[in-house]
């Protein structure tokens, strides 16, 4: 990925790793477009970054997404780069679970549903650019599941299921198809901001940027304490990770 001269979109910009990824694209230079629910945070992130611009998308529905894409390729006709990072993560207690499960259906269509729909109604616009990315964002847990956030799991492992057909799809085009894959990063998600066994979020967003500056080939942006999560399996060492990972949760939980 080339890492300057672009306009680039990112959902769920105004908090976390969204907004840690904007402010490190717009300090290059690049016009960056912050979107998602929370106009407060989106208008407290572009007040910190003068020249940021941004746009409420809720996500959740289908026919926002629609109307949403029309008018951002409008209103930014060289847009180039996607980064489908929006996304919700909540404990589910399955054995207490509601027969209509309001959480896991939330998750599903926030998480999966979100990126699938905004992707394909943006894809014909950045398909018409010189050159483009999609950049998905999925998780460590995609590939060792955190038993206690079971569909926010299923949805990060589906994400790079579709990143990997949708790359595939696209090769031999001019549209670049990426995976970022973050380790447990301290964010407002799940109340991680504080929790000193998670990666902090500067250090994260710093390493990214070095990975995306140095490899620029990269399809997959894992960064080190990402990766005994990714290559669990074809290390051997999946079973040790997943229980380490879940037995401690247990433990911590009680």
């Amino acid at each position: 990925m080339k890492i300057t001269g672009n306009t680039i979109l990112i959902t769920g910009g105004g908090s976390g790793i969204g907004r840690g990824l904007a402010e490190a694209f717009h300090a290059l230079g690049n016009q960056v477009i912050i979107a998602g629910r929370r106009k407060q945070a989106l208008d407290e992130t572009t007040a910190a970054n003068p020249g940021m611009k941004s746009a409420t998308l809720d996500v959740e529905s289908g026919g926002s997404i629609r109307a949403f894409a029309t008018q951002v390729a409008k209103d930014y006709p060289t847009l180039n780069v996607l980064i489908n990072n929006a996304g919700i993560m909540r404990p589910e207690i399955l054995k207490n679970q509601n027969e209509d499960p309001a959480d896991a259906d939330a998750i599903v269509t926030i998480n999966l549903l979100g990126p699938i729909r905004l992707t394909a109604a943006l894809l014909p616009h950045l398909r018409k650019q010189p050159r483009s990315v999609v950049m998905n964002v999925s998780s460590g847990l995609a590939f060792v599941p955190l038993a206690l956030t079971p569909t926010y799991c299923a949805t990060k492992a589906a994400i790079h299921s579709y990143t990997q057909s949708m790359r595939y799809q696209l090769k031999g085009t001019t549209t670049e198809v990426l995976e970022l894959v973050p380790p447990y990063v301290q964010t407002d998600l799940m109340g991680g901001a504080s929790d000193p066994r998670a990666m902090p979020l500067g250090k994260y967003i710093a390493e990214v940027m070095e990975i995306l500056t140095n490899q620029p080939a990269a399809t997959e942006i894992c960064v080190e304490n990402v990766k005994g999560f990714r290559f669990a399996a074809e290390s051997g060492q999946y079973d040790a990770v997943f229980n380490g990972l879940n037995d401690a949760m247990s433990k911590a939980a009680t």
